[in-house]
């Protein structure tokens, strides 16, 4: 009997959410790609990395998590789901709102270190 890297119980679980989101395998495009980073040899030698790109919806994601691609398919599938249920809640708009609010923040830091450097004694 071979030995199954994801139960069945978390496929089955997956498929119906996909199906619950109405995302299929036709509307999906899949590259495996050279994987990089820490890992070794073996990782950058080998097409782990799997990439997914929605075509409806033009989300794309990328997955390198594991030496596995099997699990990497996987977890893209997943974090696939993820971003058209955010995407379906209007969740982009308020994430691209709490970056931008990150962004501003760290600007006024960054201005308040350089004046921090000038004192009138400077004059």
């Amino acid at each position: 009997m071979e030995k199954t890297i994801i139960s069945e119980a978390k496929q089955a679980e997956l498929l119906a959410r996909m199906v619950e989101l109405q995302i299929r395998e036709a509307d999906l495009e899949e590259k495996f790609v050279l994987g990089s980073g820490r890992g070794g040899q073996k990782l950058n030698k080998s097409s782990t990395c799997v990439q997914l790109r929605h075509l409806p919806t033009g989300i794309e994601v990328k997955c390198q998590q594991e030496r596995s691609r099997a699990l990497n398919r996987f977890f893209a599938r997943r974090l696939l789901c993820a971003k058209v249920a955010a995407l379906a809640a209007g969740g982009e708009a308020r994430r691209s709102e709490e970056v931008d609010r990150i962004r501003r923040r760290k600007e006024r830091r960054r201005r308040r270190a350089r004046n921090k450097g000038e004192s009138p004694a400077d004059e």
